[in-house]
């Protein structure tokens, strides 16, 4: 059984004999489903969730779901394209460990899973606002937080920066002229 004629919306990929699957993101439930219980396929493991941002592209997130099948050792990857608009369905009640990875998405790029269980931020503060790995987002961001030993707490406030940034005009001693 053929998945591109079980799935005509499917874009096939490869790059160094590894298959990546292009999906629409209304269906990528069922083809990540197809792939976890077909018998041909066996891919059991969920190994990650990523993403990865383009903002000049009209869907500025590509969703990228890697897959291992142990039975047959091998691995895919399934990719999907998403605006900040579009919200991903969530596969965690097809691949129990895909909670953390899409959370992990979620708070990192701003992307929202539809019914997940618990959508929270794992590795930013909780007051923290925006989404780092975006490509828009500042590099030194929106607010610094320090120890306040007066209030004997941490404290939030507007970053302040001890010079100007500065660009180096002169030659390296390593470069040779």
């Amino acid at each position: 059984m053929n998945i591109l004629k079980i799935f005509p919306f499917i874009k096939l990929e490869v790059f160094n004999n590894e298959y990546c699957f292009v999906v629409k993101t209304n269906l990528l439930s069922k083809a990540l489903f197809l792939f976890k219980n077909h018998f041909k396929y066996q891919f059991k493991v969920l190994t990650c969730i990523s993403g990865v941002d383009y903002p000049n592209n009209q869907y500025r997130f590509v969703i990228v779901y890697e897959l291992l099948s142990i039975r047959f050792n091998s691995r895919i990857r399934v990719k999907c394209f998403v605006n900040e608009l579009i919200p991903v369905e969530s596969v965690q009640s097809i691949f129990l460990g895909a909670s953390w990875w899409e959370c992990e998405v979620w708070d990192m790029f701003g992307v929202f899973f539809s019914n997940h269980s618990n959508l929270v931020r794992l590795l930013t503060d909780y007051g923290f606002e925006g989404y780092p790995l975006r490509k828009d987002f500042p590099l030194s961001g929106f607010y610094e937080s320090r120890y306040s030993y007066s209030k004997h707490r941490v404290v939030y406030g507007d970053i302040e920066l001890c010079q100007e940034y500065r660009t180096f005009e002169f030659p390296s001693p390593w470069e040779k002229n």
